[in-house]
């Protein structure tokens, strides 16, 4: 199975290199990795033509855009400017960041998961985080959700969930309309990636009602938003992020933003949303 890389970067000058060092590293190399340089004002550029220059499959594309970094539609943004690049001739379209460390058998691994079963969709590993000299599960989800930083999808699945979305909520509509879609979502505990910046560390003042705001676009309503926002609160050890949540959910209902989803995809999101929190309840 032939296998391209999107990878949007904005100043990773630092990490870029060893993001690409650990792609031509892999047991099983990918066709294509293009890095979109997404208003760069480092040497990320540069970085990335050395590797270029000696790996035909590397290539770049410049992208201007706003500097302020809002979670979800910039590095979506970027993605598809790197996504329109590529021809169709691939089995599986991964999106990763630039700050990961992948092990020489990531993609090979990724790429039996897929083999295996004509209905997986998606397939993934667990970011890693450095905490004082040991590299610890960076434990912001459940185990069953595939990570932002690092998405694969099957072709036939990234075209019938219709790519993604530029907007925060864009690496949790993906799952869901996999699941709406009837495709199968595998995580591998075994592949440990190394995330180099940990999750949010960007992220600016307006970005906090985002994640409200995020929930309402996914179709969620207000219960299953005060519960997811509740337990994220927690899990970011920030339990006041919760009325930040709250107030974005509430602020996009007034403002009758437009949601991500159909209405029939809406209800099945709350079905199933509604599902899995009864399993853990009971």
């Amino acid at each position: 199975m032939k296998y391209y890389i999107v990878i949007p970067a904005h100043n990773e000058q630092d990490l870029i290199g060893l993001t690409l060092q650990s792609l031509v590293s892999q047991t099983v190399l990918p066709s294509k990795v293009v890095v979109v340089n997404d208003n760069s004002t480092d040497k990320t550029e540069e970085v990335v033509l050395s590797f270029s220059k000696e790996n035909s499959y590397i290539s770049i594309v410049n992208k201007t855009s706003d500097t302020i970094h809002m979670p979800g539609s910039k590095v979506i943004q970027a993605f598809q400017k790197g996504y329109e690049t590529l021809d169709s001739n691939y089995d599986i379209i991964v999106k990763i960041d630039g700050d990961l460390i992948f092990p020489p058998n990531y993609f090979e691994t990724i790429i039996k998961h897929f083999e295996a079963d004509s209905k997986v969709g998606m397939a993934g590993g667990f970011c890693y985080i450095e905490k004082n000299g040991d590299w610890i599960l960076e434990n912001l989800t459940d185990k069953d959700h595939i990570r932002g930083a690092l998405k694969a999808y099957r072709k036939e699945t990234f075209q019938q969930i219709d790519g993604l979305r530029p907007a925060m909520g864009w690496d949790t509509v993906d799952e869901l309309l996999c699941k709406f879609y009837d495709w199968k979502i595998v995580t591998d505990q075994s592949l440990h990636v190394k995330h180099l910046k940990p999750t949010g560390a960007n992220y600016n003042k307006t970005a906090r009602y985002k994640q409200g705001e995020a929930f309402y676009t996914l179709g969620y309503g207000f219960l299953i938003t005060a519960i997811a926002s509740a337990k994220l609160a927690m899990m970011k050890k920030k339990p006041f992020l919760f009325f930040d949540y709250i107030k974005g959910f509430l602020k996009a209902k007034k403002a009758k933003t437009p949601l991500l989803v159909t209405p029939e995809q809406a209800k099945f999101i709350r079905n199933y949303r509604f599902q899995k929190m009864k399993q853990k309840l009971f």
